[in-house]
């Protein structure tokens, strides 16, 4: 029996691990973490992430081949397959801070394994991480080896929040990187075999290892720099009366371009878009190539200017002071579907309104409230390491209020900001919350989720990015002079 083994018990181990366990009934694969609350949710009827689907189908393997576990070094060094799936952060300190990938956790789980093993291993990269990282795990197995033989592979997710299990069940593809020796085509052979289980054999593609890092790494910053995009063009929607959902729609008919990833936000958000571009420009100046790296710099300066234009947009609208006054934010979670908060927008809006004083109500069906004021307590790229570092004072945001109801959220409001294209926030009635509000009532929509004519005729001034223009707004200044 193949024993599969994942270190790394969050976003990407978790589900994949449950999805491969669910569809290679002859394999077991056990699921380790070193945190213990954490696996305990994994064990519980509570598990620590929300995914449409997820449930179900770890519900259906556990106990039976899906296996969750703090004894780390028992399993992996029983396990024929290891899938590292651990941090890899942005340094916050030292050599390429605010750039560079921390390769700690990396380090740490492969001289483990070093540590550990009897007998030889295949060693899967699953966690994104910075092209040549295969190179520097390599070399800590074979100085620590022992005799054993170790095969190192790149397999990149491409998963998407929300619809991850989706992804899982039906992937465009699977990616598989290898060495180009009789060992690294064995190595690559075999994984493949666990994957053909379901996947068609022409969508698992094979690549040399670092055509497969730097796959994962494009991939990311081609979506992100589709986001800036049309967020670039939904500012000049505004300046021209345009609508961005129109020429959207009429852009994404060409079929070279297509129309997915083409909806104006107050910017994009998630654990892995900036992060991976941050490490693609880091790379690109490591490898003396500045234009290049310059070039990825402006698809994460653009989503920056797009969350403080939305900013700027409340403040000015408000009679340019929104000191003191209530803000309903509908929505904190990078997207919808997911609880997920990392990077989300949501964080930079609501500092940048409660830097001008404004007291905040949120509300988001699957971010607790601990989630919430951890995430506005932290500073920058904080979040991805683990929880014993981060700050543990909420007490820092006293203007923050959290409700378990969009209604108790914008009660006494003078502006609802939607951050989260949360399907109930299109059926909420509008009307009943403006009753509510204090008048002018002003709906800043950052996600295209409402009808603005529609509450244009209840009476809100709305804001809507990149559609033509409230009247009231139209002398307003789209940025902070």
């Amino acid at each position: 029996m193949v024993k599969i083994c994942c270190i790394g018990a969050g976003y990407v181990g978790g589900p994949t691990m449950a999805v491969i366990a669910l569809k290679c009934p002859s394999i077991e694969v056990a699921v380790v973490d070193i945190s213990v609350t954490r696996i305990a949710a994994w064990n519980s009827d509570q598990l620590p992430i929300y995914e449409p689907g997820l449930e179900d189908v770890v519900k259906q393997c556990r106990g039976r081949n899906l296996f969750f576990s703090t004894d780390v070094e028992e399993h992996v060094s029983e396990a024929d397959i290891i899938f590292v799936s651990v941090n890899t952060p942005t340094k916050t300190r030292g050599l390429g801070a605010g750039k560079a990938a921390d390769l700690t956790y990396w380090e740490s789980a492969a001289r483990m394994i070093a540590d550990v093993s009897k007998s030889n291993k295949i060693v899967v990269e699953k966690s994104t991480v910075p092209v040549k990282t295969a190179e520097a795990i390599e070399k800590i197995l074979t100085h620590n080896s022992k005799g054993i033989n170790y095969q190192i592979l790149s397999n990149p997710e491409f998963l998407a929040e929300g619809t991850a299990i989706e992804d899982l069940f039906n992937p465009d593809r699977v990616l598989i990187g290898g060495r180009e020796t009789p060992e690294g085509r064995k190595a690559v052979q075999a994984l493949k075999e666990v994957y053909a289980n379901w996947v068609p054999e022409d969508r698992i593609i094979t690549t040399n290892l670092w055509s497969a890092e730097l796959s994962k790494l494009a991939a990311n910053a081609f979506l992100a720099q589709r986001i800036s995009s049309v967020n670039a063009i939904s500012a000049l929607c505004e300046a021209t009366g345009a609508n961005v959902a129109e020429v959207a729609f009429a852009v994404g008919k060409d079929t070279r371009i297509g129309p997915k990833f083409l909806n104006a936000s107050v910017g994009f958000g998630g654990s892995c878009f900036q992060k991976d571009i941050l490490n693609l420009v880091y790379i690109c100046e490591c490898n003396g190539l500045p234009e290049v790296a310059n070039y990825w710099k402006q698809v994460i300066k653009i989503n920056d200017y797009q969350k403080s234009r939305f900013v700027t947009r409340v403040v000015s609208s408000m009679f340019n002071t929104i000191a003191g006054k209530k803000i309903a934010v509908l929505g904190f979670a990078f997207k919808k579907d997911t609880g997920d908060t990392r990077e989300t927008p949501a964080i930079d809006v609501c500092k940048g309104l409660l830097g001008d004083k404004a007291k905040i109500s949120i509300y988001d069906p699957q971010v607790t409230e601990d989630q919430i004021q951890r995430d506005l307590a932290m500073n920058k790229f904080d979040w991805d390491h683990p929880l014993h570092l981060q700050p543990m004072s909420p007490t820092a945001v006293k203007e923050v209020s959290v409700t378990w109801d969009a209604y108790e959220a914008t009660r006494g409001a003078h502006g609802v900001c939607i951050l989260t294209e949360w399907d109930e926030f299109r059926k909420l009635d509008y009307a009943k919350i403006y009753e509510n509000m204090q008048k002018p009532a002003f709906v800043f929509d950052g996600r295209n989720v409402v009808d603005p004519e529609k509450l244009r005729e209840i009476g809100f001034i709305v804001y809507s990015i990149g559609k033509p223009l409230d009247p009231w707004l139209k002398d307003m200044p789209a940025v902070a002079a």
